[in-house]
């Protein structure tokens, strides 16, 4: 393996679902990391396996963690089926106070289960539009979404839905607020 650290077994596929979620060609990615595109084709197929500095300068041009890519303690009969509470994969947005991590296997479905922590206070203040379907719990906490200018509070037990429109959010309470994502296709 070319990678210094251990990657997730699924990294090409999850790669390939990252870079198509952010409609990048396999030109556009490999230009932007001055990378040959057959280079990057063998990497989606796991052929070919990228150095930490490849996996860094792709999750800076994919807008994810390095940590994202890189295996959490995982048993290997579990691989691919059962994610541990304590190895979940670190994902998500640097969005200052809100932390997220992958409750999926991988990406390699096709929508992904996220587990998002909003610290209290925490916001948004330019308007997120992803092309995506996307239902949300809350799980403990406030939280307030503002979707296409329509302003919602909603409380532990409470959902929304998400179909590609704009929005906001923001944790207007003083404890955290927990919230479980299901989104479809993978953007994460």
């Amino acid at each position: 393996m070319g990678s210094d650290a251990p990657t997730v077994p699924s990294l090409g596929k999850d790669i390939r679902a990252l870079r198509k979620a952010r409609g990048l060609t396999l030109i556009a990615l490999s230009e932007a990391m001055g990378r040959s595109v057959g280079w990057l084709s063998q990497v989606e197929r796991d052929k070919s396996y990228p150095s930490i500095s490849d996996l860094g300068r792709m999750a800076e041009i994919l807008d994810v963690s390095v940590s994202s890519f890189l295996q959490v303690d995982a048993a290997p009969q579990e691989e691919g089926i059962v994610v541990r509470a304590h190895a979940r994969r670190p994902i998500g947005s640097r969005t200052e106070g809100l932390t997220e991590t992958l409750l999926s296997p991988d990406l390699t479905d096709d929508f992904e289960m996220i587990h998002s922590s909003f610290a209290p206070g925490s916001r948004i203040t330019e308007p997120l539009t992803r092309p995506t379907q996307e239902v949300c719990y809350i799980v403990s906490g406030q939280f307030r979404v503002t979707i296409a200018d329509r302003v919602f509070h909603l409380n532990a037990g409470d959902s929304f839905r998400l179909r590609g429109e704009s929005f906001l959010w923001e944790n207007p309470g003083d404890t955290p607020c927990e919230i479980i994502w299901v989104i479809s296709p993978p953007v994460y």
